[in-house]
């Protein structure tokens, strides 16, 4: 099992309208007793682009037993609120392995093929089309589109279709209503929130030991807040029950945005 499958789970961004401005979550990942990871989180969207880089890292007796960093960037255009990816790539490292993808994309937003290098091998392939229609190409840019929409209207109920050149699956998001955080000895976060909870539906793969994988079935809830400075939303919690390994918490422990 692949540890970094749970972690791309706990991010959410949130956009404005227009202006540019750009923001940096820090996360504490938790799973059953354990610190598991810590991740940061940078988000910036201007008036005709956006872009996203998370940066993840095993932490405490999970890095101990699975060393693992990772670098994940998905940037793109954005136009009359429709979000086009145009680029992907991530890097990671891990105790044996050195791996690299980037994904090219045509102008509509459409995977064509991917570049894979691991441990300076390196691999080309393309892509087929969608067997059925899809809306967008990785979690980053799911996770994107909720938000603005979040900023935008309010709410964070929505409906998406996803292929990553393998994989297809549908992803809804019901929005439960407000709720009330509380501190801890993790997050000073506390105070009304938006309860968001995702579900993630294999339509057409071959099992793969992936985030999809992984979360197909079990529901992602998390808790939306916004800053009281700039009132700009931003995601405080994520809770996923379930694991093999109990239940994940991922909690913001700091908040950076920059107009």
């Amino acid at each position: 099992m692949h540890l970094k499958n749970f972690f791309l789970a706990f991010v959410l961004f949130y956009a404005t309208e227009a202006s540019a401005f750009s923001v940096e979550h820090e996360f504490l990942v938790q799973i059953g007793a354990f610190d598991a990871a810590k991740v940061k989180f940078t988000y910036r969207l201007n008036d005709n682009d956006y872009g996203i880089r998370s940066n993840i890292a095993t932490n405490g007796f999970f890095n101990t037993l699975y060393p693992f960093m990772a670098q994940y960037d998905t940037s793109g255009i954005l136009k009359k609120d429709q979000m086009t990816t145009r680029d992907y790539q991530y890097v990671s490292r891990s105790r044996f392995k050195v791996r690299s993808k980037q994904v090219i994309f045509d102008d509509n937003g459409i995977p064509q093929s991917q570049i894979v290098v691991t441990n300076g091998k390196k691999k080309t392939r393309n892509f087929t089309p969608s067997p059925t229609p899809a809306d967008t190409f990785d979690l980053q840019t799911v996770l994107m589109k909720i938000a603005y929409q979040y900023n935008q209207m309010g709410f964070c109920a929505s409906n998406m279709a996803v292929y990553d050149g393998k994989r297809r699956f549908d992803v809804e998001v019901v929005d439960l209503g407000t709720d009330n955080l509380t501190k801890n000895e993790i997050s000073p976060l506390e105070g009304e929130a938006n309860l968001c909870s995702m579900h993630i539906k294999k339509v057409l793969s071959d099992d793969d030991d992936t985030l999809w994988e992984f979360a197909s079935n079990k529901p992602i809830d998390f808790w939306i807040m916004r800053d009281k400075t700039s009132m700009r939303p931003f995601i405080a919690r994520v809770k996923i029950k379930g694991t093999p390994l109990g239940e994940l918490n991922a909690y913001v422990t700091d908040i950076n945005i920059e107009d």
